[in-house]
């Protein structure tokens, strides 16, 4: 029998007052793959990703990690559940107050008992992994460049060796060559590390470039998901609109 996805979506659905973001969403995140969650702005590509780490519960279906339905933990088991994933948000959120070290370090000193030297070791192995050296390391994020500063929040979101990193708008506000630097970069640390990676973005061009699987997510519907060849290649008006950018006005689910 094989194992459970490691996570899975089953008919969720989420609201806030009369807005509706989520409408019966259903998937089984691949293990071990990079998987691009794609779709404009207002889609719901953030709710799910609020929802998968506990910052909103949805108001129907089930959320499930191993096969444990994730709406029967408690504080603890939410505190438990988080450590298996590593985060990179759109706008970093690193601290400046900090150098590059200390922050891709932070994680390891409140959620192990590693000593000083060896939290340092593994901080500078993971910054090494996404390109940064260690001259840079001694220095703060606000002295980094876009794409310098997305490679750190890499690194400290793999501080933890979690099972799963989830990714919120990797290349936004980065101009082209950074971005594709950046989907570079996601592709030979998850093809090394062999992570699962949930990703989500507006951007066409990076959802090309690095998933295996893509989900289409249009006005709080999955209209699509599968794998990358199948999802570019599909004849649906809808998702050429989408990828090809061809039309004008409001993408909408026909």
């Amino acid at each position: 029998m094989s194992a459970p996805a490691l996570i899975e979506l089953c008919g969720v659905s989420k609201r806030y007052g009369e807005r509706v973001v989520l409408e019966e969403v259903s998937f089984a995140l691949p293990r071990n793959a990079t998987t691009v969650l794609v779709g404009p702005s207002g889609a719901g590509k953030s709710t799910v990703l609020r929802l998968l780490v506990g910052l909103a519960r949805p108001d129907a279906g089930r959320i499930l990690v191993d096969g444990e339905d994730v709406a029967s933990l408690d504080r603890d088991g939410w505190m438990t559940l988080r450590k298996r994933f590593g985060m990179l948000f759109q706008e970093g959120a690193l601290f400046n107050s900090m150098s590059v070290l200390d922050n891709v370090a932070f994680p390891l000193r409140h959620h192990t008992k590693l000593e000083r030297a060896e939290r340092e070791q593994r901080a500078l192995a993971k910054l090494a992994a996404v390109g940064i050296n260690e001259e840079l390391a001694a220095r703060t994020p606000d002295t980094l460049s876009g794409g310098q500063r997305k490679r750190v929040g890499l690194a400290r979101a793999l501080a933890l060796d979690p099972e799963i990193v989830l990714f919120d708008e990797p290349t936004a506000g980065l101009d082209p060559v950074t971005s594709a630097a950046i989907d570079a970069m996601i592709v030979d640390v998850g093809a090394r590390l062999k992570t699962t990676f949930l990703v989500i973005t507006h951007d066409v061009h990076s959802c090309a470039a690095i998933a295996q699987h893509i989900g289409l997510l249009l006005e709080g519907k999955l209209l699509l998901f599968g794998g990358r060849d199948e999802i570019l290649e599909s004849t649906d008006p809808t998702v050429r609109q989408f990828f090809d950018r061809k039309a004008e006005g409001p993408i909408r689910v026909t």
